[in-house]
């Protein structure tokens, strides 16, 4: 049995569709906050769990005769830790044969804050003693794709990131990865993911421009102008925060790969950032 937790998220529908591909549905569970978003995965032969990272005592239940356990990292920034922790105990008391876990790319040595509680992931799962996987993914193309109304509505797109490459990759792409690992058998431990097309955001700008038929530039603020402006869109102050970190990072080249990984562990070519880009127009 493969259990894959977050399944009713954005990455996890991805996985379970492309585990639905390869695995029988009655080979699959999925461990999810609320079932009623799960009834079609339900209707689709999964078995649907009940499970909260923040109440442990739904985790022991939901990882139950689990051969394979796919940990996607909590959305819940701040609290990741305690909360992860927590399915990481729930997971060595159901004697789970192998853990993958969703960290960022290079966690060990990033700079990115984001990066903090998947390191204290990292090692909770070195000290639990069970057998894991380390998908390290890098930024999804859909953190810029899916968020191009305001740069149309203004002709352009904002930031801090200078001429920083961010090497990012489609969400389908790591939901393909985390398959390959639940589905075969990993020759490592530790999987740096990320697109193989590293691109500015400038070179971003240049992209949405040419599909959208109007001109879009990409314009450089100092961190503290292009915080206010995420405020001023509606984003709370701390995740606005993340965005500047990221930004500042990604200038310093924390999220540039050239590694080639995650097309060789998939064994296919990358979503282009061309195709992402048209799917965030509609087109």
């Amino acid at each position: 049995m493969i259990v894959v937790t977050a399944a009713t998220g954005h990455l996890g529908r991805l996985v379970v569709q492309s585990l639905l591909a390869k695995v029988p549905a009655r080979g699959i569970a999925v461990a999810v906050r609320d079932p009623d978003k799960a009834k079609d995965l339900a209707a689709r032969g999964v078995e649907v769990r009940s499970a909260d990272y923040s109440r442990p005592e739904t985790l022991g239940p939901a990882f139950a005769g689990a051969e394979k356990l796919l940990l996607i990292s909590s959305s819940e920034v701040g609290q990741r830790v305690p909360q992860h922790q927590a399915a990481i105990r729930a997971a060595k008391a159901a004697r789970v044969k192998l853990v993958a876990y969703t960290s960022i790319l290079r966690a060990d040595a990033s700079r990115i804050s984001l990066a903090e509680e998947h390191r204290a992931t990292e090692a909770e799962l070195r000290a639990s003693g069970l057998a894991h996987v380390l998908l390290r993914n890098g930024w999804y193309h859909e953190n810029f794709t899916e968020h191009l109304a305001p740069a149309l509505q203004h002709g352009a797109l904002v930031g801090c990131s200078g001429a920083g490459r961010v090497a990012a990759a489609a969400r389908a792409d790591y939901a393909d990865a985390a398959v390959a690992v639940l589905t075969g058998n990993p020759e490592k431990t530790v999987y740096e993911l990320a697109g193989d097309a590293p691109f500015t955001k400038a070179e971003l700008a240049d992209e949405v421009s040419r599909q959208a038929g109007k001109p879009i530039v990409y314009r450089e603020l100092p961190p503290a102008e292009y915080r206010a402006v995420l405020v001023g869109t509606g984003l709370p102050g701390p995740v606005a925060d993340l965005y500047v970190d990221f930004d500042v990072k990604t200038a310093l080249g924390d999220l540039d790969d050239r590694s080639g990984e995650l097309r060789g562990l998939i064994g296919r070519p990358l979503t282009p950032l061309s195709t992402s880009v048209r799917a965030g127009l509609g087109r």
